[in-house]
């Protein structure tokens, strides 16, 4: 069976931007490409699972979602990293889909498509729900720093396993578990 770190987009890997959806609007949390090669070099598969609601808003097309993915990807592979899978669940809370996190689906089909042992592998993300969804699947769940962790944390939201600084953090954390 294998490992895996399903991370969080915004706020994670990429600094938190409100309905981000252009690529020049795209920025990388320092550090973030260099931690995600050291997971893969590891044997980690690394899967995204983000929320994008301001699809279903109509803030932006899922074309324009997957223009910022393919951006992402490019970036990534200059630090030597790679995403094996991409999960986007384009609607609103108030829409009670089960791809939008902290439901589990997303986790659950990657765990089934790649093989993957959910008690072995960590979630990565700033919000509660990120925490909840880890532990929900039976993952072991980090909160990090950027984006709305220091929120989350303030106010008690979620009781990670590991409350890590930026993703790099996150990352040292992981390898050491």
């Amino acid at each position: 069976m294998n490992r895996a770190v399903f991370l969080d987009r915004d706020g994670t890997i990429i600094v938190e931007k409100n309905y981000l959806h252009k690529i020049e609007d795209v920025e990388f949390i320092p550090g973030a490409g260099k931690a995600l090669a050291r997971l893969k070099k590891k044997g980690f598969l690394l899967i995204l699972v983000t929320n994008q609601s301001g699809v279903s808003r109509g803030f932006f097309t899922m074309e324009d979602v997957q223009r910022v993915h393919r951006h992402l990807l490019a970036v990534l592979q200059k630090d030597g990293a790679t995403l094996d899978g991409i999960y986007i669940c384009p609607h609103q809370p108030e829409d009670n889909c089960d791809c939008r996190k902290p439901k589990t689906k997303h986790l659950r089909d990657a765990a089934q498509k790649f093989g993957i042992d959910l008690t072995k592998s960590f979630v990565v993300g700033d919000r509660d729900l990120d925490v909840h969804l880890g532990q929900g699947a039976g993952c072991k769940a980090v909160l990090v720093r950027t984006g709305y962790g220091d929120e989350v944390m303030a106010k008690d939201l979620a009781k990670p396993d590991y409350f890590a600084a930026d993703l790099p953090d996150a990352a040292e954390w992981i390898l050491k578990q």
